[in-house]
């Protein structure tokens, strides 16, 4: 099983769903089985915390860069967030997971900031001064908008 699962992981993979359909227990890949599911949960955690990187990224920078908001910013911000409450919906666990990763994605959400922006790291506060229910929320931008027209 393991050199099937390691020379075509495709078709392992339907063996493996065919074995379960059909309750073929004693037929299973367990061990890799077992790394695949895990590993499946492993991503969506990713997942939440690339989004949540980049998602916070952007607002450092619309708030401290604020003549330099752009369209391409907004457009962002506003992808990110509706992509990260859908990650939360379909994983609720995922919810308890947001609080111990806030800062840790608002760490790398700074350094993707001090980045694009040329400003120094210690420009952006150590921690993390958004609440998350604010960072998801389609009506919190941080300091005040770049133009009239970028928010309308």
């Amino acid at each position: 099983m393991q050199n099937f699962y390691e020379a075509d992981f495709y078709s392992w993979t339907q063996e493996q769903a065919n074995l379960l359909r059909h309750h073929q227990w004693n037929k299973l890949d367990l061990p890799n089985l077992i790394e695949e599911i895990e590993s499946l949960g492993k991503k969506e955690r990713q997942e939440l915390r690339n989004g949540l990187n980049i998602l916070i990224g952007h607002l450092l920078k619309w708030e401290y860069q604020p003549k330099q908001g752009s369209r391409s910013w907004l457009a962002t911000i506003r992808g990110q967030r509706p992509e990260i409450l859908k990650l939360l919906s379909e994983n609720p666990s995922l919810k308890t997971y947001l609080e111990e990763v806030v800062q840790e994605c608002y760490d790398n959400g700074r350094d993707l900031a001090s980045g694009e922006t040329n400003l120094p790291p210690s420009t952006f506060p150590n921690q993390c001064l958004y609440p998350f229910e604010e960072i998801l929320s389609d009506r919190f931008y941080p300091g005040e908008p770049t133009t009239d027209d970028l928010m309308g």
